[in-house]
Formats: structure tokens, sequence, C-alpha cells
């Protein structure tokens, strides 16, 4: 060791800088560059391992502190030759202290953080838990102390290292635990603001607590040393106590909301930081703590604190601060922990830590009568470590308290730990929604009829751009003497980063439950509090505030919920784009038109999308001097009639001038095409769209325009989409346009083919937005709340993500926590049913195989069996991507309702396999949800819904329907639910640079197989003795393979194929023939057990395409031995004897077992 050292005393200092490589210079043998190159490569693992887990929800620290394990002789420090040239020793020196510069820096903004305020206002229940979740994980690592000091410790000293141990074992860190509760959005859940109130008691306790260990670590032998450190300690502290809030309460008067800070404040205040650093570490405490102290004494009010932390911490937080983590790598030596003892010792220490700081949390809340599951939470929650447990671990490291293989136990403890937080709290912790206190009912504006319900609205903004006339707009939709009461959320989107005035903004969002400006008279303002202030004191809209922080990623989560929880009727959000000075849309940030977007798709009600051109000017318009002209572009459709209800209640306002133009087709333009089989499906949707919308209208002008001077409402027809968009530009010189996302009509149609570049703005929204059209008018886009968007609106906003085939998929890689039930797959087909009405051989798909009955008049009993084709687009004779293969019957009395049962068979290029669908089918509603029962091939052991949407009806004769099919669970779906356990083995094995050998997982591989044979004799009139099936339907008249005849059967299964056999169970239930061009039989019949070897019930379905040597059929429940049990039945026809008797080999696998 002493070698060693004189080594390093002799070599000869590192210039600052290098002359360059063209004069025989090293840059790697000169400080500066050195440490340019250490921060850039630190810089970008970081990053990228940040960017790899961000899918995981994990918070930065974990990546930086992986990055700095990698980093050091764990991993790529193996290489000598990269850790002598990247990470010489010589160079370690300036590392360690721009690291601990940027710590320094860093500690003090965890001070401002923490409000002393809120600590002194913590509840009896968050006390009791950070006590218990400190004493108890202490009272453990005091004892794992002992044993590590008899195996892999020898020689330290106890008094130090038990305090260290202690210190390590009890911390949760504050910082990180903020950012996961805000990922998770648990902060205003009871869960989230008892964990944050324990974590910031256990904080500052642990940090004492790390004083007394660094002071009693001192290389003096004498007791008196550690004593005077602390006094001296203590009394800094006082001091400060008394010194720093009145000198920065004074520096925070002086600079008010709104106007920059003064420099030589800032100045003064990193000054003192540095300060109060020198004098901590000359009393012998470390320089961290003078700043931190210095952080938590700063008064949090006013602007003063907010402006610091924008000065400090991107440069700290993103530069200096992963130095820290590679300092800390560099000493982490993972291939210390050698032996069974040691990977031992390694599991007891993540055991204890886990359980002491569970077990305590959990227990005391129990205690306080806290349920279970929340108590789980927080105990799970307060066993978060990171950045503060890598400072306690390197100053005991720096201490010699620690020697090499101890620090990288402890290390690995704290990754592990954080690490696994956020998917134990996600899988034991669901927080209930709020009961609402009234039906859901008024999703959209357009109602029918009158209602005296409160009109809620969600307007949302990024800044204070968006407010003015946003307050412009609720000013004109209150009206004047209205009956409905208008209730107005707003909510302030923020962004929630890994910078610390992100933790700030969560700490107003706690301490304040959701609203964005407080009700405390003496709190500070700024202009957002002022505008909303000014407007409540001049209007009758009463304004509830609320707080959206969140990734941006996930924005539209909080933007969704908040309409839901709020019942609102529309959400109105903030265009992506702003004005420039010289009249055009500049980007504002790309990321909010994915917010718009998702938004869109998910709204659990009307929406509209806002492009601010200035409605009403910079700044609010008082009610009397209101006088704007609003022009709404009606062209046909549910978004259209959204947008004209929305102009209608605008137009209430005695200032608000309303144009309302209806765009129409020339008729001397239109054609029709007579046809007795051939369906026109245009001319007959288009009939009743256009019935809507002449009803839509005509309401409109009975109510308003007949009464009202201010009202205007214009004809305007048009031969083509060119003359449109020239009319709608004699309009330019509204102040306001109310448009419809997806407009509809032969109008539109031509603009709907066309490219555009933001496709969720729609084609009008597109036209009125492009540099092209000159107009200072702002736009609305309106969006019809509908349970389920058509195939071309969800088109418009996935178009990044559809494939070639034109269906909208939505994997689990990209797969983001909107709601529990988004789908793993998804994509839409469209299907098309002709009924055979005795002469339309050719071209009919279905037939009915029994009459209805005579009780009703909605077709009772019939029984229609299908063939029938599904396509990717509305287009009959457009290939076939698919066939669906069942039947359906009508079964009730008193309205049109269909019972389905079938399979989908797809042999396309893009997908090989079957979907068993099964439901019933309320016709009279809009969109019908099915149920999705199982799959083989490409969609193997898949769940889900179908939803169903009447496209087109004509007669009694065709119809066909839009299938929206969502695919929740697969066997892609389990690999999602596991990608923690892979992802955490990846990080282990990068970390200890090991070979882990796993054994593959098989996603086919059945938990229980057998195989039987299934035997059929079919009555054939005479047979009565041994016959087990009957015919109970007769075959129809299309086709010659027996289509439409049913077979209900009760036949013996038996283990070997000999017919006589003892039966192991039996085959109830029935077939029947389904296509008319081959022999297809589509089964739904169920296996009864009752033998020795098993009791209970498998249920089978699915078509049995018989010209196949194998067909796959599904397993979609059981009773008994085979309790909700799912896998797929193999069927191969082991002999045929004309139609009196088959066997069938069935294989059943079975891939879930309970």
């Amino acid at each position: 060791m002493a070698s060693s050292n004189t080594t390093l005393d002799c070599a000869p200092p590192m210039k600052a800088t290098s002359h360059g490589v063209f004069q025989g210079d090293n840059p790697l043998h000169s400080a500066l560059p050195l440490v340019i190159l250490q921060m850039c490569l630190v810089l970008v693992l970081t990053r990228v391992l940040a960017y790899l887990l961000k899918p995981l929800r994990q918070p930065r620290v974990v990546a930086e502190i992986v990055g700095g394990v990698l980093l050091g002789p764990s991993a790529l420090g193996r290489n000598k030759a990269y850790l002598h040239a990247v990470f010489p020793p010589r160079s370690l020196t300036v590392l360690d202290t721009l690291a601990n510069l940027g710590l320094l820096f860093f500690l003090f903004l965890v001070g401002l953080e923490l409000d002393l305020n809120s600590l002194l206002r913590t509840g009896k229940k968050a006390l009791s838990i950070a006590i218990a979740g400190i004493s108890f994980p202490f009272v453990l690592g005091t004892g794992v102390s002992f044993i590590l000091r008899g195996t892999i410790s020898k020689g330290v000293d106890e008094g130090p290292f038990i305090v260290f141990m202690g210190v390590a074992m009890s911390i949760t860190a504050f910082p990180v635990l903020a950012r996961i509760l805000a990922e998770l959005k648990l902060l205003t859940t009871d869960v989230g603001k008892m964990a944050m109130s324990a974590a910031a008691v256990n904080d500052v306790v642990a940090w004492i607590l790390l004083a007394l260990a660094v002071a009693l670590s001192g290389t003096g032998r004498s007791p008196l040393v550690a004593l005077w450190v602390f006094l001296c300690a203590s009394a800094f502290i006082v001091l400060c106590s008394f010194l720093v809030p009145p000198v920065f309460k004074w520096m925070s008067q002086r600079c008010p909301d709104g106007e920059p800070v003064d420099e030589l404040y800032v100045c003064a205040t990193l000054g003192g930081v540095l300060a109060a650093g020198f004098i901590t570490d000359t009393i012998g405490i470390h320089a961290l703590f003078g700043a931190f102290v210095v952080g938590v004494l700063i008064p949090k009010e006013g602007a003063f604190a907010g402006a610091l932390v924008e000065k400090v911490e991107d440069l700290v937080s993103g530069l200096f601060l992963p130095l820290y983590f590679v300092s800390s790598g560099l000493k982490t030596n993972v291939s210390s922990i050698q032996g069974a003892r040691s990977w031992g010792l390694l599991v007891l220490v993540i055991l204890t830590a886990c359980f002491g700081k569970i077990a305590g949390s959990v227990g005391i809340s129990l205690v306080c009568k806290i349920p279970f599951m929340e108590a789980l939470a927080i105990g799970l929650l307060m066993n978060t470590k990171g950045l503060v447990e890598l400072i306690v671990l390197n100053i005991g490291k720096d201490r010699g308290v620690l020697n090499d293989e101890t620090f990288a136990i402890l290390v690995l403890m704290a990754l592990l730990t954080t690490f696994i937080t956020t998917p134990l709290v996600v899988a034991v912790y669901k927080p209930a929604k709020a009961p609402s206190n009234s039906e859901y009912k008024h999703r959209m504006l357009h109602r029918k009829g009158s209602s005296t319900s409160p009109f809620r609205m969600l307007f949302c903004f990024h800044s204070v751009r968006n407010i003015p006339t946003m307050i412009n707009l609720i000013e004109v939709l209150r009206g004047t003497g209205k009956k409905e009461v208008l209730l107005v959320h707003a909510m302030h989107l923020m962004e929630l980063s890994e910078r610390s005035s992100a933790i700030l903004m969560v700490h107003k969002a706690r301490k304040n439950g959701l609203p964005f400006w407080k009700k405390d008279p003496n709190s500070g303002s700024d202009q957002i509090v002022v505008a909303f202030e000014a407007f409540q004191h001049l209007s009758k809209v009463s304004i509830w505030p609320t707080t959206a922080i969140s990734a941006v990623s996930s924005m539209h989560e909080d933007i969704c919920n908040g309409a839901e929880r709020n019942r609102a009727a529309m959400i109105i959000l903030p265009f992506h784009k702003h004005l420039r000075l010289d009249g055009q849309l500049e980007t504002t940030r790309a990321e909010y038109r994915h917010v718009n977007r998702k938004v869109l798709e998910y709204a659990p009600c009307s929406v509209g999308i806002l492009v601010d051109r200035g409605f009403g000017g910079s700044s609010h318009i008082a009610a009397s001097n209101v006088d704007s002209v609003v022009t709404v572009l009606f062209f046909g459709g549910h978004d259209d009639h959204e947008a004209l209800a929305y102009g209608a209640r605008m137009a209430e306002h005695p200032g608000i001038n309303l144009t309302v133009v209806r765009f129409l087709l020339n008729p001397t333009d239109t054609t029709s095409t007579p046809g007795s089989v051939t369906v026109d499906i245009q001319e007959s949707s288009t009939a009743e769209a256009q019935s809507a919308d002449d009803e839509v209208i005509k309401e409109f002008n009975m109510k308003l325009v007949s009464k009202d001077c201010n009202m205007k409402y214009d004809e305007r027809v048009v031969a083509d989409g060119s003359e449109m968009a020239e009319m709608i530009r004699e309009y330019s010189r509204s102040n306001l346009f109310l448009v419809g996302r997806m407009p509809e009509g032969e109008v539109v149609a031509a603009l709907l083919k066309t490219k555009s570049e933001c496709p969720e703005m729609g084609p009008i929204g597109n036209l009125l937005i492009s540099p092209s059209f000159t107009t200072g008018a702002s736009v609305l886009v309106v969006q019809h709340y509908h349970r389920q968007l058509s195939l071309i609106s969800l088109a418009s906003l996935k178009e990044d993500e559809t494939t070639d085939l034109g269906y909208s998929l939505s994997t689990c890689a990209h797969s983001k926590k909107l709601y529990e039930n988004k789908p793993c797959k998804r994509f839409v087909l469209y299907y098309h049913d002709i009924l055979f009405n005795g002469t339309n051989i050719a071209n009919a798909t279905s037939a009915a195989t029994t009459n209805y009955t005579s009780l009703g008049n909605f077709k009772h009993g019939m029984l229609v069996v299908f063939d029938d084709p599904m396509t990717k687009d509305n287009h009959l004779l457009s290939t076939p991507v698919a066939r669906a293969q069942g039947f359906y019957f009508y079964d009730m009395k008193t309205t049109y309702n269909a019972w389905f049962s079938y399979t989908l068979i797809f042999n396309s290029t893009e997908h090989k396999g079957t979907l068993n669908i099964m439901g019933a089918d309320m016709m009279s509603e809009e969109t019908r949800d099915l149920s999705v029962v199982g799959g083989t091939g490409d969609f193997f052991m898949a769940r889900g819904i179908a939803t169903f949407r009447t496209d087109v009806a004509q007669d009694d004769y065709y119809f066909r329907l839009e299938m929206d099919i969502k695919l929740y669970e697969s066997m892609a779906r389990i690999v999602c639910k596991y990608s923690y356990l892979v992802l955490l083995s990846i990080m282990i094995i990068l970390s200890l640079s090991t070979y882990v050998h796993s054994n593959r997982l098989n996603e086919n591989k059945p938990c229980k197989r057998f195989t039987l044979y299934y035997h059929d004799i079919l009555f054939n009139g005479t047979n009565v003795a041994n016959a087990t099936s009957a015919t109970a339907v007769n075959r129809t008249k299309l086709g010659d393979f027996k289509l439409g005849m049913l077979v209900v059967f009760d036949d013996p299964m038996t283990i070997d194929n000999h017919l006589l056999s003892p039966p192991v169970a039996r085959a109830q239930g029935f077939y029947f023939y389904d296509m008319k061009t081959t022999y297809n039989a589509w089964f739904s019949y169920t296996l009864i057990f009752n033998s020795t070897e098993h009791k209970g019930t498998i249920n089978i379905m699915g078509a049995d395409m018989m010209d196949e040597e194998t067909r796959d059929l599904s397993v979609v429940g059981g009773t008994g031995d085979f309790f909700m049990t799912r896998g797929i039945a193999t069927f191969r026809t082991d002999t045929f004897q004309g139609a009196d008797y088959f066997r069938v080999q069935m294989d059943i696998k079975l891939y879930e077992c309970y």
C-alpha cells in the first residue's frame, strides 16, 4: 500500500491543457481534455440507459447508478487499457472534486425542496410511519453490522460501522420517491401524501444520523474529538437558523414576481452555500451538510427560491451530478464479491433492508388502521433508495468505515431496492376511483330537449400564452340569463421532468390539493393567478383550478381522468402551434401534438382543439364590450352537429354575431345507379346522414335564427372542393371559425383523401390553418363524443402507427398506462353479409336455416348460418383478408337483437389463424361490444373485445358491420407482463459481468395435454339404438355442401380409437355446416368428464375446416379439474364412413391451468 502511494506521489502532475496531437501531445494526458471526455462519456451512457428504462417508469437515478457501475471496474473497467486511458489514477482527484462540487450544489437544491413548515404540520400517522421506518431497519442494520464485522469487514471501528450500516438500511430517498409518486400519479392519494410526509421526516433524521456517523468516524481516537465535532455542528445549525432566514427573506422581498432576480443576490447565495460547505468541512462533518442546511433554511415563499432553482439546476443536475455516480462506480468493484459466503451476505443485506423498511412501515400503518394494501404500498414506497444512499456509502468508503466488498454489496442493495419499487407498487396497489356523486350523462354539447343540469367544461392550458383567448371563450360561453349553470374546470398542464423545480411543483400540487393558485391572501401570485382572479370578480362564472403534473407522454391520462372525474361535456385543448408576429403558426412543442392526439382518441366526452390567433385580443373583454363574428362551417356528420351546438351556445351572448354556413353538393353533378341485387352502399348511408343533418339544421333554425337577429343561416351550393375553399375565404374576416373534425358528406370526400400536415385537425381544420389561407380568425376544431371512433377518424390519429394492411396496431412494447384495458393489438375489419333470398345463389353468403316464430314482429327465433367475407375497407368487392363462419339468430320479440357465435378465419399474407367471437348484438345501439374468447395461430390464446357498428343496412338482404377488434391478452401480452423481470435479469448480467444461464420460456408449452377420440354416429332414421347425434335443422338450398344443416350430439370420448371402449367423457353440443362451396363444420360443445382420472368440463368452439389434415379449435373455459382453463384442441379426422359415422382424434393442449 505504501509503495502504491509513493508511486502516485512521484508521478508528475497533469497539465491543465495539451498542445494538441500535431505537436506530439496526447490530450488524454492533460486534465481538461480528459475530464471533458469523461463527462461526455458519462452523459451519453446515462442518457441512453435512462431512455431504455423509461418504458419501465424507472427514475433516472437508477440509470445513473447503473451507468456508474458499468464504467467502473465491475464491467468496462475490467479492460485495464480502457481504465488507465479514460480514468487514470492521476485524473481521479479532478473528477472527484468536480463531482463533489456538483453534489454540494445539488444538495442545496434538495434542501430547497424540503419545506420545514410542512414537516411541522406532519400528522401523527405520517410521523409514526417515519419513526418506525427509521428505527426498525436501523436496529436490523445494527444486527447485520455484527455479522459483516465478523466476516468481510474485520478490523473496522465498531461504533462508526454500526451507525453507517443503520443509516444505510433506514434511508428513504425523498427526491426519488417524489418522482416515483408523480410518475405513478399517486401524489394526491392518501398513500402518496402519507409516504411523502413520512419520507420528508425520514430524510431530515437520516441527515442528522449521518452527521453523527461522520463525527464518530474521525481519525482521532479520543471521544472528545467526536464530541467537539458534534457540538460545533450543532452550533453551526443554530447560528444558521437565526441568520439565514431573515437575510434571504430580505432578498426575496426585493425580487418581485415577473421581474428578473438581481445577479448580486444569486452570487451572494451561491457564495454563501460555498462558505457554509467550507465551514462544515472544517468542522469535520463534510461540506455537503453546510449546503443542505442553507437550502433547507431559505424561505420557500416568493419568486426568489424558484429563481435560484432555475439558475442552478440544469448545470448541476445535468452536467456535474452524473460525475458523482461515475466517481461512486469507480469505487464499486462487484468482482470483489466472491464465494458463496459473500453472495449469501449480499442476499442477507438486501432481504434485511427490504424487510426492515417494509415491515416497520406496514406494521405501524396497520396499527394506525390503514388498510393492508395501502399499508403495503406505503412500505414499498418507503423502501426507495437513491442518491442519498450513495452519498452515505461514499462518505463511509472515504472515511475507511466500509471496505471494497461491503461497499459493493451496499451499492447493489441500493440499486435493487430502488428498481423494484415502481413495479411492486403498481402490482399491489391500485387506487380506487372516487365514486361519482351523480351519473355522467352529458358527455357532449349537442343535447336533445332542454336540460337544467350544470354545463361543465374542462379548459386546458400550458402557459400564460393560452390564457387570454381561453378566458374570452369562457366569457362568451356564459351568455346571459341561462337556466344551465356554467362550471369551468381550468387545468394547468405542467411537465414533470428530472429537474428539481419539478419537485417544487409537486409540492405545490400536494400541499394545495390540486389547485394551481392558493386561496391564502398572503400567498404569492403570478400572471395566471391574476388573470383568473380578475375574471372571477368580473363574471358570474366559477372556475375550479386544477394542476396536472406528469410527463408529456402520459399527460393525456390526467386530462381524460380529469374530464371523467368532473363530468365535463367538452375538453378544450390548445393547438401545438402558436402565432408568430408575422401571422404564421410556429410549433410550440411537438410533444403537445401527441397529447392532443391521445386525448382525441380516449376522451370520455367531446373535444375541441383551439388554434389561437388572438380571439378577443390579448386581454379579457368585458361582457358589454364583446363584439365578435363567429362562423360555423357545416358539412354534415356528428362532429359538425357538435360544432353547431357550440356555436349556438356562444350565440346566446349578446355580443356574438353567429353565421352558420351549410355547404351542399350541386345536385346536377350527382348521378344514381339503379340495381336490384348489388347494393349501393354510399347511397343508403348518405341518405340517412342527410336526414340527420336536416333535422339538426331545422332545430337550430326554429330555436335560434327565427328569434335572434344576430344569427344568420346560409346555404352554399358547390360543385367541388376547390369551389368550396373559395367560398370559405369569403368568411375570412370572422373572429372565430367553428368546424367539425371529421365532417361527412360528398362535399368533403375528396379532401379526406388528401394528405395533410396535421391529420388530427381534419380536412377543414387543415385548410383553415394552412399558410395559403389568409385569415386572422382563431379556429376551434370540434370532435363529437363517440364510445368508439370510426375507422377514418381513428386512422387520422394513428397515421404513423398503421401497417400496410391498414390495421391500427398498438403493441405491448409501445404501451403506456392510460387505462388498465389498453389493447396489445387492434385492427378494424368490415363484415359483409348477403342473405340468400331464393334467387341470389351466386353472391349470397348466408342463409336462414329456421323461420322466425310467431312471437313478436322482429324475426324472433330466425337462425342464420353464414360464411361472410371480411375486408379491410368498406367495399364489398375488395379482396377478403378473412372469412367469418358461424351463425346468428334473432332473440328478442320487442326489437331487433341478434346473438352471434362465429370464427374469423385468416389466411392472408399478414395473418394466419383464427379468432372466436360470441355475444349479443344490441342492434338498436350505435356501437356494441362482443367478446373475443380465444384464437389460434397468430392469435394464439387471444382474448378481447369486438366492437360492432352498423355501417350500412339495406332491406333484409345486405348489411355491413364495421368491426373494431381489440385484443387485450395474447402470448405477447404475457411476455410483456414479465418485462420487469427480464430487464432486471439484463441489469444483473451487465453490472455483475457474470453469465446467467436461464431456461428459455417456451410460449407454446402446455401445462396439461392429452388425446381423446370423438365418435359420432348420425341418426339415419333406423339406427335408434346406437345413434349419438341427430339432425335438428335441415340444410338450406344454398350450395351443395349441406350449408345450414345443424346436428345436435351426445358423443362418447375414448382414450383409444375403439368405438366400444369405455368412454372417459362425453361431448355434448352441436355442429353445423357453414360453407356452400366445401364441407366445413362449426362446433360449439362441452366435454363432460366423470371418470376416475378427471371430474369437470371443458368448453370448445371454433371452425373445423375439414379439408385440412389438422385443425385447431379453441378451448375457452372449464370447470372442476379444468377450472378456468384455456388452450387449443387440434382435430384430425381418423376415419370417415359416409354420412353415418366419423371419428376424430382430438389432441387437447391446455395452456392456462389453475
